[in-house]
């Protein structure tokens, strides 16, 4: 589930060029509070990893990946079955804007694009991956047909989706 096992959630808002960081524990109902400013575009990670709080040992993180989902809750569930498949989820970013500058500052294994973010297309941050040689799968409603005729052929993940779905495509992307 979404909750389950977390104990910190932390997310990075971008607002008028200016990132903040805020932070939220189990003990404060889930309200975010501002914790200062950071250097990192728009995201949302788990601070704690969920094995280490049930006393099993730690799956290491095979891939950091970057997510751009405009839906807050469709970005929680990437990073929930990104992370129990063995991924890091090393941002969240639900604009055009903000995934553009992600894309050019960080480094990434890997990116799941959904293909509409806030009325805008994603495809901007699409071209600037192949630029860097990151592999990336579309997740769109619409399928392969929803694609330009340019992105056809590239790794689509049909909405709505499962764990294992998301990890036969990642799998896809590093025969």
């Amino acid at each position: 589930g979404l909750t389950a096992g977390f104990s910190r959630r932390r997310i990075v808002l971008c607002h008028s060029g200016a990132l903040s960081e805020m932070n939220s524990a189990d003990d404060d109902r889930g309200l975010y509070k501002a914790t200062g400013t950071v250097g990192v575009s728009a995201r949302s990670a788990m601070t704690e990893n969920p094995s280490n709080m049930t006393g099993q040992s730690p799956a290491p993180a095979k891939r950091r990946v970057l997510v751009v989902e405009d839906e807050m809750l469709i970005g929680m569930l990437l990073e929930d079955m990104l992370t129990d498949i063995g991924h890091e989820v090393a941002a969240i970013v639900p604009r055009l804007k903000e995934a553009m500058i992600a894309v050019e500052r960080e480094t990434y294994d890997m990116a799941v694009l959904d293909v509409h973010l806030h009325g805008e297309s994603a495809f901007p941050v699409a071209e600037a991956l192949i630029a860097k040689g990151v592999p990336f799968v579309f997740a769109t409603g619409y399928g392969e047909r929803g694609l330009p005729e340019a992105y056809r052929g590239r790794p689509v993940l049909q909405k709505p989706f499962a764990k294992d779905d998301l990890d036969r495509v990642l799998k896809a992307l590093f025969p």
